[in-house]
């Protein structure tokens, strides 16, 4: 293969690497698991006629 380099990333450029922290992936992450449960509520509410709590029993 002539022309090409073949390199090893480094862990900064590694996208499976575990960065700890306020990344920007586990922002998106957060946002959309937030989404999702926020949603859930909504639909929850909607079909069951009752509230969130109400329905786990919770009040």
């Amino acid at each position: 293969m002539s022309g090409f380099k073949k390199t090893t990333p480094t862990p900064s450029q590694d996208p499976n690497a575990l960065p700890l922290g306020f990344t920007p992936q586990s922002e998106n992450w957060n946002g959309r698991l937030a989404m999702i449960g926020f949603l859930s509520v909504i639909l929850i509410e909607a079909f069951t006629g009752q509230g969130f709590l109400h329905f786990w029993g919770i009040l």
